[in-house]
């Protein structure tokens, strides 16, 4: 039996409907998190001692994009565990326990990152370039 060659331009048409199906699975899922983003902000306000809450999809939403097209595009098997993002991990780049550093230099994560609407003075927002790291 022959063996048939794959011609240059089969492969690349096999190539390009790889790269649709995997950015049709990244877009499904960042439509599923600006759902669930809006859901919670129908949640009631926190209470003292309570006094900001930041919703980084909604500030650093670029960055959480490059994120989820450069790393969540194919199925997976996985299970994150973690404690609360903390001030200077999501809440700075909008990836889920990332830390600018490793964000930035490590995973080649990019996009502007804006202020949140109520910043707390102690903890403000510098994105990407911010020089603090996760004590957890």
């Amino acid at each position: 039996m022959e063996e048939r060659k794959v011609t240059e331009e089969e492969e690349k048409d096999e190539d390009e409907e790889e790269e649709e199906a995997e950015s049709e699975l990244a877009r499904q899922f960042l439509q599923l998190e600006k759902e669930h983003s809006a859901l919670l902000k129908t949640l009631p306000p926190f209470g003292e001692p309570v006094s900001h809450v930041y919703h980084p999809l909604d500030y650093a939403w670029e960055p959480h994009c490059c994120f989820v097209k450069r790393y969540c595009h194919s199925p997976k098997r996985v299970l994150f565990l973690g404690m609360n993002p903390g001030p200077f991990g999501m809440a700075q780049t909008g990836v889920p326990f990332g830390e600018a550093r490793h964000v930035r230099d490590w995973l080649g994560v990019s996009g502007e990152v804006h202020k949140p609407p109520r910043e707390h003075p102690k903890r403000p927002v510098l994105g990407l370039s911010c020089p603090r790291s996760e004590v957890s």
